[in-house]
């Protein structure tokens, strides 16, 4: 089956596109029009009076943004204890803010772009299967709490055979339930799942999102903002006084670059010496590549979002290679005025390694039999189960599962806002407001996003190596 995705099916097929014809000249260019993006772009427009040209090496929001889970998770691919150990608890809390901050910036652009398209909001749900899942979530809830956060609650089944095992610190952090009540919110009857925490959720078509605002953007701004799609980036030559973007045919000039971009183009970045910036960290940015199928049911209107963790899957940064399951219901226009719910389900996924990135080849055999077998297991379907869609996107994973945003540690005029980790829409948006008030001249204390600094290279020197990102 063909790479289909329903956001991208809902774009404008009508929507002009415009490439770069000569050479410009700007105060800010941002490379990649995906969410993060568009959300940098917005607000550097806003909050400085600043020029700014977007550059997409595809076409807008055709990556990972067009061809992920559509998803929001106020919570990070890596569990919150970890993030504790490596930066404090203070720093991991603070880190933790920044979801609740990009719903209200979420909700900034989309009231002055008065946007009209679907975003919803609302509690979602995650089944764990094992004594070990439900004991690690209840330790980052307990450090949460701790830390002064809201910690949503953990509902543990009333036969659980470890309820005596469980540490006294955590009373008060659970509660015992019948099997039915796991089973109504999890809308599984699979005797595996054992606990239930609930989370604030959302879903949205990000892809659909970026196209509007941009819209929004060029009419409100057409005097300071420009977009160019189908332009690709090969180098980025960081001078004293400016950067060049070698856009292959034509040269960008600005004042400042923001890589928005986890796209598996290859170019490099050169120093003012002239010798190719030590990279090592962008070489920590890799490719995973998400399965997704959806398939159509009655309307009901009623949107929802819940993730599987079976007995196989020991934790969420630790699988064993077997992947845990998300499932998404929302309201779905698939023609105009023809209304449907489109429930998305993903899990399987790959390491992209250092093969090329091709959206265009067929979803494979293997994943779409895994998420036939969860759904047939997990909601008992008819064997005849059409599916709509069936998709993938690759998704940038740094190694610590975080995302990279603010100003590189040794050239001032380089940016960057990047690293998916699976959880990628609320912190580009988090990302493209603390870029553009860096930009604008705020200064930020130490957080979780920092861009790492490069270690073991001589001095005065740097080693040739290319940064090699996936598209976002």
């Amino acid at each position: 089956m063909a790479n289909t995705s329903p956001w991208i099916h809902q774009l404008d097929k009508d929507r002009q596109t415009v490439s770069l014809t000569r050479d410009e000249k700007t105060d800010i260019a941002v490379v990649g029009a995906g969410i993060a993006g568009i959300s940098t772009v917005f607000f550097l427009l806003k909050n400085t009076n600043k020029k700014v040209l977007l550059i997409e090496g595809d076409k807008l929001a055709h990556g990972a943004t067009g061809h992920n889970a559509g998803q929001i998770s106020g919570y990070f691919e890596r569990p919150f204890r970890d993030i504790v150990k490596e930066f404090g608890l203070e720093m991991a809390c603070e880190g933790q803010k920044s979801f609740d901050r990009a719903w209200e910036l979420l909700n900034q652009m989309y009231t002055e772009a008065e946007l009209d398209i679907p975003l919803f909001r609302f509690q979602g749900y995650a089944g764990y299967s094992t004594k070990e899942q439900v004991l690690g979530h209840l330790e980052n809830n307990f450090l949460r709490r701790k830390g002064g956060l809201y910690a949503g609650p953990v509902e543990i089944w009333e036969d659980a055979d470890f309820l005596h095992k469980i540490p006294e610190k955590y009373n008060g952090f659970f509660s015992i339930v019948s099997r039915d009540e796991i089973a109504l919110k999890l809308e599984t009857f699979d005797p595996q799942y054992i606990a239930v925490n609930s989370a604030q959720k959302g879903v949205m078509n990000s892809a659909l999102f970026c196209q509007e605002v941009v819209t929004y953007l060029l009419k409100k701004y057409q005097d300071r903002f420009s977009l160019y799609e189908y332009t690709r980036i090969g180098k980025v030559v960081l001078k004293e006084d400016k950067v060049l973007l070698d856009a292959i045919k034509h040269t960008v000039e600005c004042d400042k670059v923001v890589l928005c971009t986890n796209g598996f183009e290859k170019f490099e970045i050169f120093a003012p010496s002239g010798l190719s910036i030590d990279t090592k960290f962008h070489h920590n940015v890799h490719g995973i590549v998400a399965f997704m199928g959806g398939y159509l049911e009655k309307f009901t209107g009623i949107p929802s979002a819940i993730s599987y963790f079976s007995k196989k899957a020991a934790d969420i940064t630790d699988n064993d290679g077997v992947p845990y399951f998300y499932v998404t219901r929302r309201p779905y226009e698939y023609e105009v005025n023809i209304r449907h719910n489109l429930v998305s389900v993903g899990g399987p996924d790959f390491q992209l390694e250092k093969k090329e990135y091709d959206r265009t080849r067929e979803v494979s055999d293997s994943a779409k039999n895994q998420i036939t077998d969860f759904i047939r297991k997990t909601y008992d379907k008819v064997k005849d189960l059409q599916y709509s869609f069936m998709w993938y996107g690759v998704m940038g994973y740094t190694n610590n599962r975080l995302r990279m945003i603010g100003s590189d540690p040794e050239h001032d005029r380089l940016y960057y806002n990047l690293g998916c980790n699976r959880v990628g829409i609320l912190l580009s948006v988090f990302g493209g407001d603390k870029v553009a008030r860096q930009i604008a001249g705020e200064i930020f204390p130490p957080s979780i996003f920092d861009i790492p600094t490069r270690r073991g290279r001589l001095s005065g020197r740097r080693r040739a190596l290319s940064l090699s990102l996936q598209s976002r």
